[in-house]
This record gives C-alpha cells, structure tokens and sequence, in this order.
C-alpha cells in the first residue's frame, strides 16, 4: 500500500489505526496517508437560525482539527507523510468518496468510533465503508 485513507474520530479505535499506519510505514518508508475527520452535518434550526452556515461549517471545521491534531503527532513522530484534512456529510460516504478523491490505495480504519449506533460485530460506519468503497479495507481491533 502506497497511499491510506485513515479516518479519526478520536476514538480508540481510531488511534490503534493510526498507529498501525505508523508501524507499516517502518516497513514501506514512501507510504503516505490521508488522516480524514468528519464533522456531521448540523441540521438543527436552532443553531441554523442564530449562525450562517458558513459559521456552522467553520465551527465543524475546527472541531475536527482538534480531533486530527493527536494523530497527525504520531504521524509526525514517525516520520509519515500525511494529509490532514476535515469534511463534512454523512460519514462512509465521505470516507469512500476521499480516498477515491485522493487516489488512495486502501483505507485503514478502526472497527469501532465514537458514533451512538453500531451493529452487533462491526461499527456501522466500518461495516458501510466495506460496502461502498472498491479498495481494500483494513480493520483495526
């Protein structure tokens, strides 16, 4: 793999990912990842009624900044080369539609995120990136 999609949620899950890419790169030093985060949507017409939605969006962005800064330092300390970079929208679809958008090679992500519902053997955003995208993907326990 020359090129991973590592999403992060700022779960643990996530984490044990990002150090699985970091231990892969020991092995193939020109691996280079894309450290993705996705903010939900706000859909709330509170919040839209008080903030622009370029207000919500920026809010959103910086919110999953501070969810990427742990693991862009353990990317750093590796020394892997790494994109960071926050979207918004529904989360496997997002997840699919970047690494494609990147030409990734593969996504690396953890079983298991922050996200209130889940099924009974995988996350559901893991289990719907399974299904959407064409390029192989790696869970992380």
């Amino acid at each position: 793999m020359r090129k991973a999609l590592v999403p992060v949620d700022g779960s643990a899950a996530a984490h044990r990912a990002v150090r699985h890419i970091a231990a892969l790169a020991r092995l193939y030093p020109s691996m280079e990842a894309v450290l993705l985060n996705v903010q939900p949507e706000v859909e709330d017409w509170k919040v839209r009624r008080v903030l622009r939605k370029e207000e919500v969006e920026a809010i959103e962005e910086s919110r999953g900044g501070d969810v990427l800064q742990h693991d862009r330092e353990v990317l750093k300390a590796a020394g892997v080369r790494f994109t960071p970079q926050v979207e918004i929208g529904p989360a496997a679809e997002t997840i699919a539609r970047v690494a494609r958008e990147h030409g990734c090679d593969g996504i690396v992500m953890g079983t298991r995120g922050l996200g209130a519902v889940s099924s009974m053997m995988l996350g559901s955003v893991s289990s719907r990136v399974l299904h959407l995208s064409d390029l192989p993907v790696t869970l992380v326990k």
